[in-house]
């Protein structure tokens, strides 16, 4: 066997191997072996014979594997079966694999390229150096089906392929022969056989573990918002909101008043004026629309007249919007007060001396939003 060709043969296909790169998919490197059936082609003039193969190779993608092979039979002459015929070589076989989730055995097709050697003697009787040996070899081209399945650990191949290969004469001995040589292959410039055969594939190594994701984490004081109040609870300072509170960044409720604005009354008045109507029904379809609210009714003066005048007068107020909203279906039961506060609570400082007290921003109503 020429080994300097083999060996060199080896390390080509381990360097096309190496190129692949690591995918999410069982690429441990493995071993095969194979026993089956040469048919072969009949202008050989030889029996057909068994066969054996060993190699190794590994999935180079989910569909894809690479092997390297070595083969090795000893077909025999039809005419004299004591002659030695040995054939061997080496083949870098490429298969694509045809999986399915949960399906046991997967088809695949083969395609391969090697060398193919064959070491053949003669009868050149009666002369001493008899028998004579010549040897030959090639290029050899392999293509075939197949099915791989699953056995637990290992993996078994049932496989039918086709070979073709040359026939180049590498050797001068048998015309070193005083006699001449039996006929040389003068015929077919290249043979085709037929290879049958069962084969395991055994996987190297450990079986890969499932891919390990990053070890949860557990949620931080950032991640929650036990009070539902849109506030993270590292930066809630008023964890156990209500429903329906106004809150501030800091989670705590932040007061909420839905002013009147044009809801004003003429001076030292608590009689609501024709445009002040409007603004109120605007004020009832709010808390219509939002059941949920309870509000203040509050009501305030300018700074004019006598403290204890100002808030009778701001009551007074209070008392007419307060009873424009129940009379306009909204509940009691959501009205606080009606709640007069006078004089305390100026939009604007104005001097208590008229005409400069007049102020009409200062006598006004306000919804103040309780739920908060």
């Amino acid at each position: 066997m020429n080994k300097k060709l083999l060996c060199a043969a080896l390390l080509g296909g381990l360097s096309l191997v190496q190129i692949a790169g690591a995918q999410e998919f069982d690429d441990r490197w493995y071993l095969t072996g194979a026993a089956g059936f040469n048919i072969q082609d009949n202008d050989r003039g030889t029996r057909n014979a068994p066969f054996g193969a060993l190699g190794f190779g590994k999935m180079v993608n989910p569909n894809w594997s690479f092997d390297v092979e070595l083969n090795y039979q000893n077909p025999k002459f039809d005419a004299n079966q004591d002659l030695l015929w040995s054939q061997y070589g080496i083949s870098f076989d490429a298969r694509r694999h045809f999986a399915a989730e949960g399906r046991a055995w997967n088809p695949y097709v083969l395609m391969g390229l090697g060398y193919q050697r064959e070491e053949i003697e003669f009868d050149a009787f009666p002369n001493p150096a008899s028998p004579g040996q010549w040897e030959e070899g090639g290029v050899a081209a392999k293509v075939g089906v197949g099915l791989q399945g699953d056995v637990g650990r290992v993996k078994l191949r049932t496989e039918l392929a086709y070979r073709a290969s040359t026939a180049i004469d590498n050797s001068d001995a048998a015309l070193a022969l005083d006699d001449p040589p039996p006929e040389r292959n003068d015929g077919p410039d290249w043979f085709g056989d037929v290879l049958a055969s069962v084969g395991v594939v055994v996987p190297l190594g450990p079986e890969p573990a499932a891919p390990v994701g990053p070890a949860p984490v557990a949620p931080s004081c950032a991640d929650k918002d036990d009070d539902g109040d849109g506030v993270n609870n590292c930066d809630d300072k008023c964890p156990g909101s209500q429903a329906g509170q106004a809150i501030g960044p800091d989670g705590c409720p932040v007061p909420v008043t839905i002013d009147l604005r044009g809801v004003n009354f003429d001076f030292d008045k608590s009689t609501l004026r024709p445009d002040a109507i409007a603004i109120l029904n605007e004020a009832v379809q709010i808390l219509q629309r939002y059941p949920q609210l309870r509000v203040e009714v509050a009501g305030h003066t300018d700074l004019c007249g006598t403290d204890a005048y100002n808030q009778s007068l701001s009551e007074r107020r209070a008392r007419a919007v307060y009873d424009y909203l129940t009379s306009n279906g909204i509940g009691a039961d959501r009205l606080a007060g009606p709640t007069g506060y006078g004089e305390s609570r100026p939009l604007e400082n104005t001097p208590q001396t008229l005409p400069e007290c007049k102020n009409e921003r200062n006598r006004r109503t306000e919804l103040n939003v309780q739920n908060q």
